[in-house]
């Protein structure tokens, strides 16, 4: 099923061309398989926080509703991205997957910083590689919508860790992808997060994915939100952003 939700884009980013100033684009080999480290990462996590429902946040093609549906234990899956043709692939991707595992999947185009109502009571969310698409002006909103408004039990959040960055070859002051808005050290995306969390009402993990080097860390970073106790908020006392 695909919804488009209010406010939902009509057409995709345009995004900037991969090979103009300021961008470096590693091996895509390399990135291939790092992805899937990330999937194969984030999924585990999901799976053993024992969720029913989880919804993937800037989901793009399925692949991480993809795996998700192979795991007995979900009743339900969502995806949303601003992008029309990523929800039509990822629907296309999922139809044999979901024919096969009975899973309930819906996917909605739209943005995770409108409080859509849809997505409100799932217990995981993901966001892969999300928040460096984010313009840094905008992150107070996504904090208000996911960890306010939607307030799973926990997410799941990754992004690119900057001081690994030389190891790929990308120039100093470069960014590995023309979309990133921007791309954070450890402590950076430490102190963001723990920020997050104090403020909302959640617990913060962190960990590397990928390769670790001893003094860059791992490629990926990845923080775990969640929820403490005294955090829940009573969702007759929410309001929307």
């Amino acid at each position: 099923m695909i919804r488009r939700t209010a406010g939902g884009s009509k057409r995709p980013h345009r995004r900037p061309r991969p090979d103009g100033p300021g961008f470096h684009n590693p091996r895509p080999s390399w990135t291939t398989e790092l992805h899937q480290e990330r999937l194969d990462a984030v999924a585990e996590v999901i799976a053993a926080s024992g969720a029913r429902n989880v919804v993937d946040l800037g989901c793009g093609t399925g692949l991480l509703l993809e795996r998700l549906a192979g795991h007995a234990q979900f009743d339900s899956l969502a995806g949303m991205d601003a992008s029309p043709e990523a929800i039509a692939t990822a629907r296309d991707r999922l139809r044999s997957a979901v024919q096969e595992s009975g899973e309930r999947v819906s996917l909605f185009i739209g943005s995770f910083a409108q409080p859509h109502p849809e997505l409100d009571g799932y217990h995981a969310a993901a966001m892969v590689e999300t928040i460096e698409h984010v313009p840094p002006e905008q992150l107070s909103k996504i904090e208000r919508v996911v960890f306010e408004y939607w307030a799973p039990d926990v997410i799941v959040m990754t992004t690119p860790n900057r001081e690994y960055n030389p190891l790929l070859g990308v120039p100093e002051g470069s960014l590995r992808h023309p979309d990133h808005r921007f791309e954070w050290s450890r402590a950076k995306f430490q102190r963001w997060a723990e920020g997050v969390a104090e403020r909302c009402g959640y617990r913060a993990e962190f960990r590397g994915i990928g390769r670790k080097d001893p003094l860059a860390g791992s490629a990926t970073q990845m923080a775990i939100f969640r929820r403490r106790p005294e955090g829940v908020v009573r969702k007759e006392n929410r309001e929307a952003p």
